[in-house]
């Protein structure tokens, strides 16, 4: 079976003598966290115990303090240390504070017990651990499945990663397209809309969510101001509900409003978004146009290119520490620029055969001299290849 890199994160960070954090594994829906779980128990010899609320008849809190009560026991008096891995967390009611109490415990009496914590929903578990846990963690990021994996791990081509993503689950239905889409709707976008992003009270127009998020996904690597959203959305509501639900769709890891780069924050967050996915089968299995012509027209390629690269920068953003942005001064634009830190920034051109409005790199690089230029694509000088960037070949920064 395929191995992810991150399986040595997990085993390397429950594997510390001197780390008394939880290790919380997140990431969207379907890119096979249990999996890696699995995977890591089975490299390392510490007494362990795999949980699942899946399991549990009623994953109640009760039920909770009961098998965490079971591993302190097994460490025998606090002599050995124990592994306990709860995966679906978040479907215990009131997990964060359950965990809370039972973590801040194991820390007075000096109890080792190492917690490792996942769910399939990225959402819910972000919204606890910020709401009780701040400190008492670390994240492990499981983004969408890259190029180089797909690659590796089914075979897949360029132009096959292109259309069909980094869903592992889905890579069984690649030859059979029709099976493919109803995976990825009905096994990785509704339930990722009904039960994470619907299930926070504050969600009052669901209808609105689900049309924001198939707008969104139609036109990834594409600017919409939110007056043009409102017009093309029914029941739209007003742009502060827009913003908010999209914002709930980037913590789900499904779709994102990217922000124009500028020097003052507060012009970043006035400004239009361009919409991105997190995975191009999100972007593929929702317009219902067949694989033959999305990657046959230059147009319809172009924003799946472009939606590709900007998926990879995405993931590597919660792993690295960066920020995406793209820039535009009038009809000039850079598709992408990426910083980390304060002194390291690259403005990213992708070359992607669609019709596109006039090249602004060379007044960015005017107005910022330290930034790294990149083109992706195309056959210009000093040009990198999309699928050399694609399997990150490619260096971000000077």
């Amino acid at each position: 079976m395929f191995e992810r890199h991150y399986v040595k994160t997990i085993v390397d960070r429950i594997s510390e003598t001197n780390n008394p954090l939880m290790q919380v594994v997140v990431g969207p829906r379907q890119t096979g966290k249990s999996t890696m779980l699995g995977q890591a128990l089975a490299k390392i010899d510490t007494e362990q115990f795999f949980i699942s609320a899946d399991d549990a008849i009623v994953p109640s809190e009760e039920w909770l303090q009961v098998e965490w009560q079971q591993a302190r026991n097994a460490t025998r008096l606090g002599s050995r240390p124990v592994v306990l891995v709860v995966d679906e967390i978040q479907k215990v009611p009131h997990w964060s504070l359950v965990v809370k109490s039972l973590y801040d415990a194991d820390r007075r009496n000096d109890t080792p017990v190492r917690v490792v914590l996942s769910g399939s929903s990225s959402l819910l578990l972000h919204k606890g651990l910020e709401d009780s846990l701040m400190g008492r963690f670390e994240l492990i990021h499981s983004p969408h499945w890259s190029y180089l994996e797909c690659s590796q791990a089914f075979g897949f081509s360029f132009d096959d990663y292109l259309y069909y993503g980094g869903y592992p689950g889905a890579s069984r239905f690649a030859s059979d397209d029709a099976r493919w889409i109803s995976y990825i709707r009905e096994a990785i976008i509704q339930p990722t809309i009904s039960q994470d992003v619907l299930a926070l009270e504050d969600i009052r127009k669901p209808a609105l969510m689900r049309a924001l998020f198939r707008l969104g996904a139609t036109y990834s690597a594409q600017e919409l101001s939110y007056t043009k959203m409102l017009g093309q959305l029914q029941d739209a509501g007003n742009t502060v509900t827009v913003a908010h639900y999209l914002d709930l769709l980037d913590k789900a890891g499904m779709l994102c409003g990217i922000q124009k780069y500028d020097a003052k924050e507060v012009r970043r967050r006035k400004s239009s978004p361009r919409f991105m996915v997190y995975d191009t089968s999100l972007m593929t299995a929702s317009s219902g146009i067949e694989k033959s012509r999305y990657l046959g027209e230059p147009d319809l390629r172009g924003h799946l290119v472009e939606s590709a690269v900007g998926a990879r920068l995405l993931a590597r953003a919660s792993e690295e520490g960066l920020s995406v942005y793209w820039w535009r001064e009038g009809t000039k634009e850079v598709d992408f620029v990426v910083s980390k830190g304060f002194d390291s920034l690259s403005a990213i051109e992708v070359k992607s055969g669609k019709e596109k409005g006039q090249s602004g790199m060379a007044d960015f690089l005017s107005a910022h001299p330290s930034a790294k230029r990149i083109v992706v694509g195309g056959a210009a000088s000093g040009a990198c290849g999309v699928e050399e960037f694609l399997k990150d070949e490619v260096e971000l920064f000077y």
